[in-house]
C-alpha cells in the first residue's frame, strides 16, 4: 500500500529532531505538523502532545524522525533516531533524512519489533502550512452528480485540511520561547499586530452591546401595534425605502450579535454583510457630499418643475392626438371624447398639485439628500419612490385603462359563451351547458355588438398607457436591480478571492518536483482557488425583494387580458 507523507515546506531547513503530526489510518497517510529539535526530554514531549490533543481534539503523536545533516551522515545519529522508535511507539515509524545539498531525500519506514526499516512505496507531498491552515476547502457544487471516486478524493483532502486547521494552537508557540521544547513550524511574525487585533476585539464588545440594545429598541418600535394600522402598514409595504431600511436593520442585528459564528459559512456571511454595509455607507456619503457641493440640490429643484411641466405637456399632446384620428384609425367619437377629457382633467389636477408643492420641493430634496448617509441603496430606493410619486398620474391612467379594457374583454368572453349555449360555473370553476330564452339572446347580442365596436377605442388608450407604465416600471426595475446587486454581492469574498485566493479553495493540484528510482516521489501540493462565479453563487447574500415567477407567456397573457402587473413586487405584497 502506498504511504503518503504530507510534509510542511517550512520545515525543510529545520534542524534534526522528531516529527509530530496526525496519522490518518483510513488513508495510510501522515500529516506532519512540526519538528521537535534536539535536545528534549521524552516525558515533556508526551505531556506537551497530550495537552495539544486535549485542546485541539486532534490525535497528535510522534510519527518519526527527521535528519538534516549538511555533512556526511553519522552512524551514531542514525542509530539514535532508530532507537527513538522504541520510546515513541508508533507504527509505522517514519524516517526522513536530507543529506547535504542533495535534491533527493531518503524516506523509509520502520515497523515495530523489526531491526531493519521496511521499504515500501512512499509519496512525499510538500504543502504550504500557512495556506492550508487559513484556507477553507469547499465541496464541489455538483456534489450530487459527482462520482464516488471524486467524493472519496474530496474527503481525503478534507481530512488533511481539517487536521492542519484544528492544530492552530500548535503554531502559536514562538521560536524564541524559553520553553523546554523547541519547535519548527509556520508561525506569524506579526505579534504586535495580533495584540492590536485582540485589543480591538475587546473594545468592540461594549460597542456591539450598545448597538444591539439600540437595534432591539428600534425593532420593537417597528413591531408595535401603532404601526400596524392601515395607513402606516400600507405605506410600509408599498414604499421600497421602508423595505430597504428594514433589510439593513436585519443586517445590523446580524453583525452586532454577540453569538459566535458556528462555521465558516456563517463567518463569511457576517463578513460579507459588514463589508457591504461599509461600502454602501461610504458610497452614500460620497453621493451626499456631491449633492451638497456647489448648490446642486437647488439646481435639481429648479430643474424638476420644468421637467414635470414638459412631461405634462407631452401627455396633453398625446391625448389630443388620441382624441383625433390617431394613425388614420376611425374611433368611436363619443367614447373617445369622454376618455380624452377625463384624462386631460387628471393632468390638469396633477399640474396644479406640482405647482402647489413647488415652494417646498427644494426643502424636501435637502432633507432627502441627508438620507444618503444611511447608504447608497437607501438613496436609490428613495429615488425609486420619488419616481413613483411623480408618475402617479401615469399609473392612474394605466389602472383606468386596464380596468375598462379588462371589463370589456371579460364581458365579450361571457357573451360569446352565451351564443354557444354555455355559461361559466362559478362553484365548480368550469364551463357548463345552459339554455337561454329569446329575450336573453337578443339582449346578449345587443351588448356584444356594443362592446365589440367600443373595444378598439378602449384598446388604443389601454395600449398607450400600458407602454408608458412599462417605461416607468423598467426605470424602477433598473434601480431595484442596482440595489439588489449592492445588497447581495459578496464583496468580502470577492476581495478575499482577489487578494488571498488560497483562502477559498476549490481543490488542489500536484506538481512533480523530483522522481528517481529508489527515492520517494516528491510532489508539491498547490491550492486551486474557487472561480469568481462559484464565489458569488456560494456566498451571495439574500435580498428582500423577489422577482416575478411568471413566465413570458403568463406576462403576455396578463397584458392581453388587461390584468394589472406588478413586476417588482416585494415579499408579502399581495397582487390585486
Amino acid at each position: 500500500m502506498v504511504l503518503k507523507v504530507f510534509f510542511p515546506s517550512c520545515c525543510s531547513s529545520a534542524e534534526s529532531g522528531i516529527l509530530i503530526g496526525h496519522w490518518i489510518s483510513e488513508q495510510n497517510s501522515a500529516v506532519i505538523l512540526a519538528v521537535v529539535h534536539f535536545p528534549f526530554i521524552p516525558v515533556q514531549v508526551k505531556q506537551y502532545l497530550s495537552e495539544v490533543q486535549r485542546v485541539t481534539k486532534v490525535s497528535v503523536s510522534v510519527l518519526g524522525s527527521w535528519s538534516n545533516s549538511k555533512q556526511e551522515k553519522e552512524e551514531s545519529l542514525s542509530e539514535f533516531l532508530e532507537d527513538l522508535g522504541t520510546i515513541f511507539s508508533h507504527k509505522p515509524w517514519i524516517q526522513i533524512s536530507k543529506e547535504g545539498d542533495s535534491k533527493f531525500w531518503s524516506c523509509s519506514t520502520l515497523q515495530k519489533h523489526s531491526n531493519n526499516p521496511k521499504e515500501e512505496e512512499i509519496i512525499l507531498v510538500y504543502y504550504d502550512q500557512r495556506k492550508v491552515m487559513l484556507s477553507h476547502l469547499h465541496p464541489p457544487l455538483a456534489a450530487a452528480t459527482s462520482t464516488d471516486h471524486k467524493a472519496n478524493d474530496a474527503s481525503q483532502l478534507s481530512a488533511v485540511f481539517d487536521t492542519v486547521a484544528k492544530s492552530k494552537i500548535l503554531f502559536m508557540t514562538d521560536r524564541y520561547d524559553d520553553g523546554p521544547i523547541k519547535l519548527t513550524h509556520w508561525q506569524s511574525d506579526g505579534v504586535e499586530a495580533s495584540i492590536i487585533v485582540e485589543l480591538m476585539k475587546q473594545a468592540s464588545v461594549p460597542a456591539c452591546m450598545l448597538l444591539t440594545f439600540l437595534l432591539s429598541l428600534i425593532s420593537g418600535i417597528c413591531r408595535s401595534r401603532a404601526l400596524k394600522f392601515w395607513p402606516l402598514s400600507f405605506l410600509w409595504s408599498k414604499l421600497s425605502t421602508c423595505e430597504q431600511l428594514g433589510h439593513r436593520l436585519q443586517h445590523l442585528q446580524v453583525i452586532s450579535s454577540n453569538k459566535k459564528a458556528q462555521n465558516q459559512t456563517q463567518l463569511m456571511r457576517k463578513a460579507n454583510i459588514f463589508v457591504s454595509l461599509l461600502i454602501d455607507v461610504a458610497l452614500g456619503i460620497l453621493l451626499m457630499s456631491w449633492l451638497y457641493r456647489k448648490n446642486r440640490i437647488g439646481h435639481l429643484a429648479d430643474t424638476l418643475i420644468p421637467v414635470a411641466d414638459h412631461i405634462a405637456e407631452e401627455l396633453q399632446d398625446l391625448l389630443q392626438w388620441l382624441m383625433g384620428v390617431p394613425a388614420g384609425l376611425k374611433m368611436n367619437r363619443a367614447l373617445d371624447q369622454v376618455l380624452g377629457r377625463f384624462f386631460l382633467y387628471h393632468i390638469h389636477l396633477w399640474i396644479s398639485y406640482i405647482h402647489l408643492m413647488s415652494p417646498f420641493i427644494e426643502m424636501i430634496l435637502w432633507y432627502v439628500g441627508l438620507s444618503a448617509c444611511l447608504g447608497l441603496t437607501v438613496a436609490l430606493c428613495i429615488l425609486s419612490d420619488i419616481i413613483a410619486l411623480l408618475t402617479f398620474h401615469i399609473y392612474c391612467f394605466y389602472v383606468y385603462g386596464a380596468r375598462l379594457y379588462c371589463l370589456k374583454i371579460y364581458g365579450l368572453s361571457s357573451l360569446w359563451r352565451l351564443f354557444r349555449g354555455k355559461k361559466w360555473n362559478v362553484l365548480r370553476q368550469r364551463v357548463d351547458s345552459c339554455s337561454y330564452d329569446l329575450d336573453q339572446l337578443f339582449i346578449g347580442t345587443l351588448l356584444f355588438t356594443i362592446l365589440l365596436f367600443l373595444l378598439p377605442t378602449t384598446a388604443l388608450y389601454y395600449l398607450v398607457f400600458t407602454l408608458l407604465r412599462l417605461l416607468v416600471v423598467i426605470v424602477q426595475g433598473l434601480i431595484h436591480l442596482l440595489v439588489d446587486l449592492i445588497d447581495s454581492l459578496p464583496l468580502y469574498s470577492i476581495i478575499l478571492r482577489l487578494c488571498r485566493s488560497y483562502r477559498l479553495a476549490a481543490g488542489v493540484k500536484f506538481r512533480v518536483l523530483e522522481q528517481q528510482d529508489g527515492k520517494p516521489l516528491r510532489l508539491l501540493m498547490q491550492i486551486n482557488p474557487l472561480s469568481y462565479g462559484s464565489v458569488i453563487r456560494t456566498y451571495r447574500l439574500p435580498t428582500y425583494s423577489c422577482y416575478p415567477k411568471d413566465s413570458w407567456t403568463s406576462l403576455c397573457k396578463k397584458l392581453f387580458l388587461g390584468e394589472l402587473i406588478y413586476p417588482w413586487k416585494h415579499k408579502g405584497e399581495k397582487q390585486d
